[in-house]
């Protein structure tokens, strides 16, 4: 499992070694598919502990990355912790597939329709969700409440594993105003 130069090389996770983890990806996987389609779906990969990891620690494990279909990713690794439930493991997943298409395609996902703005990832409700800091108007980042607690900046998009859907009714509510004016314009003329 060591390449030239002692370097550890990475190994395909195969599915249900980190079944935990692998239902998180699918969900990421899903958003990742309905803004980026071309792209393909990210998989796990793995790295041996570290030999001076291993001297250490005998129960020292691998490494498990969120990496592209061609097995480059970038960032650290997914925490063991991390797979300890489906709300943990799906933060860490998402936030690590964020990592990865930022840094190794270059491009900002997941991107706010409304407001053409890269989103984070965050939590609503013990939801991690998609979230955009635009839409600064009284009602939403840091105005202050009559109860005196402060909102998070921005709004939420969807939760994670969710997008589609919420581009989609965009989508659909873009169409029907665009019929409803082509409709004013006939009935006019």
């Amino acid at each position: 499992m060591y390449g030239s130069f002692g370097t550890p090389r990475p190994r395909t996770v195969a599915p249900g070694e980190y079944p935990v983890w692998d239902e998180a990806l699918a969900l990421v996987n899903h958003d990742l598919s309905a803004l980026l389609p071309d792209r393909g779906p990210l998989r796990l990969v793995a790295l041996p502990a570290w030999p001076e990891e291993s001297a250490d620690d005998e129960h020292a494990s691998e490494h498990v990355y969120v990496a592209l279909p061609d097995g480059r990713w970038h960032g650290n690794d997914l925490p063991p912790d991390a797979g300890a439930g489906p709300a943990t493991a799906l933060a860490a997943v998402a936030e690590a597939a964020q990592d990865t298409v930022l840094e190794c395609l270059w491009q900002v996902w997941p991107v706010c329709a409304e407001h053409r703005l890269g989103m984070h990832l965050g939590q609503e409700d013990g939801q991690a969700v998609w979230r955009c800091a635009g839409g600064n108007d009284e009602r939403e980042p840091g105005h202050v409440q009559a109860r005196g607690h402060v909102q998070a900046p921005g709004h939420v998009q969807a939760p994670v594993g969710k997008l589609e859907e919420s581009y989609r009714s965009r989508r659909e509510r873009r169409k029907q105003r665009k019929e409803n004016k082509q409709n004013k314009r006939s009935r006019r003329g």
